[in-house]
């Protein structure tokens, strides 16, 4: 009888074991073995992950002169890098099978034939594993509107030089000065400044020199500390306006009877590579009081002066912005007064922005949310969670010295238990809590369960 037992024991055992074990993943690509050069295909894959849930990408290696475009993204981020298609996934997505695909773009130069081949990564129990998600061969026929002598293997195909875009255009960094004109029944001139930022986001300094005899005043500064001392004007920001073309603008006031409009000269600082690069302002005489985004980018597109580049031609380049917080130590003006510089403004930018914007407000009794996610330094709350697709309002608390990002308020434990599972499963976000609270302070789970009596669910 014992036999008997140990026997049925070990053979539920075989069968929970049986019944843990991840089923078969695989991949399935389908691919057009022809296509002809100066056309597109389309790559779709099925993926069937059986029950893994954890970080995943698939990849695909192409050649040069094909260019994809994301189709379906499967809940997955795009990317192409290296000449390499990648679709990534933080946590995969819950149902079993999934189905990605992108455009592939042939350049009407090709001709030849290349091999189509790339993996599925993902983690299992902390190991990683991979899947060859096969070889396609795909043959590209050439384009008979091409000039024979202007095609190329596809192996051996390099791009030809082209003229810049106008969307290649507003990549480039520019910043350009209105010439300054008197206000209409004042003594009093204004300055507009356009930027066109390209692809910038952090750290900028736009730096203005005043002629003696005026007094520089903020109008508009797109979120940027503004400063005045020693006849010069600053626009400093830690995090550059979510525009890619904006308009800041300030006025200058005569001290005395000054004539004649203001010489300005202007530089604007900004961070690439982690190295400081810096453009001259120059000044145009454009019309800036028309905001229309189809005026401004004519300006930008007719400004011929080159902006800096990573490639070269840089007007100029050093550390200032690094330089400028050491010499505010142990440098002074003529006057002794010790030169404000970036340390203390960024230091007052930082108490701009530490004021919590979507406050959290308290409630009364025990009441539960889940957070989502936590941090030490003011973020753009709408910005960053946009892209999680959380259907609730994202509200921020400080706690324990840190910025505490929660959602929903739920009076049972029980639903937001739920809906954590409900963010796990349908965003990215896999390591979201439940979090309690009485009358508006943080508690432990356990005292308000204790509280209201309530039962504990897992």
């Amino acid at each position: 009888m014992l036999y008997k037992i140990v026997l049925l024991i070990h053979l539920l055992g075989i069968l929970t074991v049986n019944f843990m074990i991840p089923g078969k993943v695989s991949v399935d690509v389908n691919a057009p073995t022809e296509i002809e050069a100066g056309d597109e295909a389309t790559i779709e894959v099925d993926l069937n992950k059986s029950d893994v849930r954890s970080f995943a990408r698939f990849q695909q290696k192409l050649p040069g002169g094909l260019e994809p475009e994301v189709v379906k993204n499967g809940n997955a981020e795009f990317r192409f890098e290296d000449q390499t298609v990648k679709f990534i996934w933080l946590k995969l997505p819950q149902q079993e099978e999934i189905t990605i695909s992108y455009k592939i773009n042939v350049n009407e130069r090709l001709k030849g034939s290349f091999q189509l081949e790339g993996s599925f990564d993902y983690i299992v129990d902390n190991q990683r594993r991979s899947i060859d998600a096969g070889s396609k061969t795909i043959s590209i026929q050439p384009s008979a509107s091409m000039d024979p002598e202007m095609l190329v293997d596809v192996s051996e195909f390099k791009p030809l030089a082209k003229a810049p875009t106008d969307k290649d255009r507003l990549k480039r960094v520019r910043c350009i000065r209105q010439v300054p004109y008197q206000v209409e029944g004042s003594k009093e001139y204004k300055v507009n400044l356009l930027v066109n930022k390209g692809e910038k986001e952090k750290f900028a300094k736009i730096q203005e020199e005043i002629p003696e005899g005026y007094q520089a005043v903020e109008e508009e500064g797109e979120g940027a500390i503004f400063t005045f001392k020693n006849q010069t004007a600053k626009f400093l920001w830690m995090n550059l306006p979510s525009e890619r073309i904006f308009v800041i603008s300030y006025k200058l006031v005569p001290e005395n009877n000054q004539r004649g409009s203001p010489d300005i000269e202007g530089n604007f600082s900004y961070i690439e590579n982690k190295n400081t690069r810096k453009i001259d302002i120059v000044e145009r005489d454009v019309d800036l009081s028309n905001r229309e985004e189809d005026h401004l980018l004519s300006i930008v597109n007719a400004e011929k002066t080159p902006a800096i580049t990573a490639e070269g031609g840089l007007m100029a380049e050093d550390n200032e912005l690094r330089e400028e917080e050491k010499r505010s130590t142990d440098m002074g003006r003529h006057d002794g007064k010790v030169k404000v510089e970036i340390a203390e403004e960024a230091k007052r930018l930082f108490e701009k922005n530490a004021t919590l914007t979507h406050k959290l407000e308290p409630q009364s009794g025990v009441y539960y949310r889940v957070q989502i996610a936590a941090g030490h330094r003011p973020i753009n709350v709408e910005r960053y969670f946009d892209q999680y697709d959380i259907d609730k309002e994202v509200r921020t608390e400080l706690h324990d010295g840190w910025r505490k990002y929660s959602v929903g308020s739920f009076s049972v434990y029980k639903e937001a238990r739920d809906y954590r599972v409900h963010v796990w499963n349908t965003t990215a976000i896999d390591d979201a809590f439940v979090a309690a609270y009485n009358n508006g302070d943080r508690i432990t789970v356990q005292e308000a369960l204790m509280i209201t009596n309530h039962k504990w669910y897992r």
